[in-house]
């Protein structure tokens, strides 16, 4: 086999794809549009594997559609607002936001983001993604920006969006707000102590993994119909080291069956603490800050961790812990840092969810989701939500909230239409009603409160306007995002053209390793530049084909390897045939032999299931068809079969052989080039393009299956069974495949294979075919 150099190829054929425009929209063509909802990565830093893999599915059923002959509206944005912008800087930058001050961290991160952005891109170019990078947004850009201020100030218009101060859930690391959809469930190791409140001077044991909370306490509880602390219920229960009472209520969601039963409310701890305090319209003690450092005396400026350790060490030396014990139990984080998250009442913009709950769940119904089972996620998510949206962050680097507020008279002042995209911050109001400066908005958006405007965003912008709309045909989106990207776009898309965003959706995996997730703290990531360096783009490509929708994949460097063999094997085949028609004119014979005819009934069965599958988004079982197809039939079988009529025949026979092997091989890499399309498009440029209309492979039709009589006496597969027998014997009789045999097959075999039995003797070497059960003689 030849050395198939991976960097050239596809250095090159990028370099043709971008100079004829192949991935080009166009916006005048009368061909039906399919329209992709583009998932915009975070630009911070590399592409990683995660997105290697689920890019390329997403390309493969474009591919698809292209060659289908539909006309790809497939832009490409990157997200490069908000918190993991500003984290990505941050760490690389070596700053902070706060201590940089909003003017220059938003200049420094303008100017990281033009650095590095366009490698960032250059990442997805380099996989082989066919988007059209004319059709380019950023999710900070002026035009991002005025469709994400208008959406906000439709909704507030709408009375879906208010402002309230409230307890939010709080990052301190991050200092900001965030909404349900940015936690996550981390298991943690904890002392669950169980400490000694008092009521009229006897011990009230309550346990807790919270000891740093016991000055923030506002009531106790103790269980319904509990004999044991009936007793106690509309007294006081004093609180230990901090020396107050609080009253103590008898309530349901006091469980008999965690700790000892009773438990403390507190201003914060959970949810459970917010709706337990508005019950009973306690007033809240606020001891965290916004860094998370606690601002009571004794206990003043530590952090959370600190303060804890610090407490349960004071509870010890006054003996007021009666027991503890090391738990296992699940605690709330930021997603994007892995802090533990608190609950503070600050101010914040919300969209309402909750109210329109059943609505969310009609639009998902509407959406074909594949695979089906993950619509399931999608509804228990919707289910499950306790919280509003909050869609306003504490950060520097976002798009602005266009509000002003007047401090006077509450009135709430919002921008023109055409004053958008506008920084509060940078433009004076004056209220309407009292004439006084208007106070800006400080905040900014969630990311996600412009990422949910992606179909819209898309669909401004310039080439695409008037000839693309919603919903689009398709959205990609890995499964960890349906509570967020997916549910959040539904949300948008509802409330604003009561439309849903997309026809279907495809929802991707992960990637793991080892079976464990990766992650940089664990060391076990896998960089995919580094891979496709080795191996080349395509087989990367390959090894994420090898996944099913929405089902995790754990990484294996041999099944890279794996399609690294595939594509040498395609370009030797390649060579191999066309070495064979250098004689060929393209023309068909005017009667094909019968093996031939009965491999192209193969090869159209296998083209009817590749389309089946691709049409329901399959294509790692397209690929496992055409794969098998070409290794065990075309390039095992079949071209042993003709090799000496394509070598020694003449006239119609070796015609025959040249238009079945030109057409099987034309056929073969047109299913497989949604998959690998370097090697597809270089084997078309250097053997077929002379003979096929269009300029690249890739704009060019998918093979179609023909309804005919097909192959109904098995004929192929019964003559690769006694190819099979006939090598086995010459295996097991350490001869070499060439050696010449005399052949004896029984009678029916005779009469059954009386077409092919030249092809017989051409592909098994066997000067002759004897009448009698089966055996093979070695001359």
């Amino acid at each position: 086999m030849a050395k198939y150099n991976a960097k050239e190829v596809e250095d090159k054929i990028r370099k043709f794809w971008a100079k004829e425009k192949i991935y080009k929209f166009d916006p005048k063509s009368k061909k039906e549009v399919y329209s992709i909802d583009t998932p915009p990565p975070y630009i911070s830093g590399r592409m990683h594997i995660g997105h290697a893999f689920s890019y390329s599915q997403q390309d493969f059923i474009i591919r698809y559609m292209r060659m289908k002959g539909m006309n790809i509206f497939y832009p490409f944005g990157t997200d490069d607002n908000g918190l993991p912008t500003e984290r990505f800087i941050e760490k690389t930058k070596k700053v902070k936001s706060k201590d940089l001050g909003r003017t220059e961290f938003i200049k420094l991160c303008q100017k990281t983001l033009e650095e590095v952005t366009p490698t960032c891109i250059q990442d997805f170019i380099d996989l082989g993604i066919s988007s059209d990078y004319e059709l380019y947004y950023s999710t900070i850009d002026r035009h991002s920006q005025k469709i994400s201020q208008k959406s906000f100030i439709d909704l507030y218009n709408s009375g879906d969006l208010y402002k309230k101060n409230y307890p939010t859930m709080w990052c301190p690391e991050c200092q900001t707000s965030i909404a349900q959809a940015e936690l996550e469930d981390k298991e943690s190791g904890s002392l669950f102590s169980t400490i000694k409140f008092s009521c009229e001077g006897k011990d009230l044991l309550i346990a807790t993994t919270r000891p740093e909370l016991l000055g923030a306490c506002v009531a106790v509880f103790v269980p319904l119909k509990d004999k044991n602390y009936k007793n106690l219920v509309g007294k006081k229960a004093k609180i230990p080291l901090f020396d107050y009472e609080v009253p103590i209520f008898e309530d349901k969601s006091a469980d008999p069956e965690k700790g000892t039963g009773v438990m403390m409310v507190c201003s914060y701890g959970d949810k459970f603490d917010v709706e337990a305090i508005q019950k009973y319209k306690l007033s809240p003690k606020i001891i965290f800050e916004k860094d998370g450092t606690l601002n009571l005396n004794q206990y003043k400026g530590l952090k959370i961790k600190e303060a804890r350790k610090k407490i349960l060490e004071d509870l010890k030396e006054n003996n007021l812990i009666k027991e503890q014990k090391q738990i296992q139990h699940t605690v709330n984080c930021h997603d994007k840092c892995g802090t533990a998250v608190e609950f503070l009442p600050t101010p914040q913009w919300f969209i309402k969810l909750l109210n329109k709950r059943k609505d969310y769940l009609d639009q998902a119904d509407k959406i074909s989701w594949y695979p089906k089972f993950m619509h399931k996620r999608y509804e228990n998510w919707v289910n499950g939500l306790e919280w509003d949206w909050s869609i306003s962050r504490n950060r520097h680097f976002g798009i602005p909230i266009p509000v002003w507020e007047c401090l006077e008279c509450n009135e709430v002042i919002l921008p023109k239409d055409s004053e958008l995209p506008v920084d509060p911050l940078e433009t004076k109001k004056k209220c309407p009603k009292c004439k006084k400066d208007a106070t800006p908005e400080k905040m900014v958006l969630d990311t996600w409160a412009t990422s949910s405007l992606t179909p819209q965003i898309a669909a401004e912008l310039p080439g695409a306007k008037g000839k693309v709309n919603i919903p689009f045909s398709l959205r990609p989106n890995a499964h960890d995002i349906i509570r967020t990207w997916a549910f959040y776009t539904i949300v948008k898309s509802h409330l604003h053209e009561k439309k849903i965003p997309w026809k279907d959706i495809v929802i991707s995996g992960i990637v793991s390793l080892g079976g464990e997730k990766m992650s940089k703290s664990k060391g076990n990531i896998v960089d995919p530049i580094k891979v496709m360096e080795l191996y080349g783009s395509d087989a990367l490509r390959f090894w994420a084909a090898g996944s099913k929708l929405g089902n995790d994949l754990d990484y294996f460097e041999k099944e890279v390897m794996m399609g690294k063999k595939f594509v040498t094997k395609l370009l030797n085949a390649s060579k191999f045939v066309f070495m064979n028609l250098e004689d060929y004119k393209g023309n068909k014979p005017k009667k094909l032999n019968l093996i031939d005819q009965v491999f192209l009934e193969k090869l159209n069965k296998t083209i009817k299931e590749a389309t089946a599958y691709f049409e329901k988004y399959e294509y790692s079982k397209s690929k496992s068809v055409v794969e098998q197809f070409f290794w065990k039939d075309f390039a095992d079988n079949y071209i042993e079969i003709v090799k000496k009529r394509v070598y020694q025949g003449e006239g119609e026979s070796k015609l025959s052989a040249q238009y079945t092997l030109y057409k099987a091989l034309l056929e073969i890499i047109k299913m497989i080039a949604p998959i690998t399309p370097f090697i597809t498009e270089e084997i078309y440029q250097t053997y077929f393009k002379k003979f096929e209309k269009e300029k690249s492979i890739h704009i060019s039709e998918w093979p179609k299956h023909i309804k005919n009589k097909g192959d109904k006496n098995n004929l192929f597969e019964l003559f690769i069974e006694i190819l099979t027998k006939i090598r086995t014997e010459k295996s097991n009789s350490k001869k070499a495949m060439n050696a010449e045999i005399i052949l004896t097959l029984p009678k029916e075999d005779i009469k059954k294979f009386e077409e092919v039995l030249g092809d017989i003797k051409d592909v098994m070497n066997a000067s002759e075919i004897k009448e009698g059960k089966f055996g093979v003689e070695f001359k």
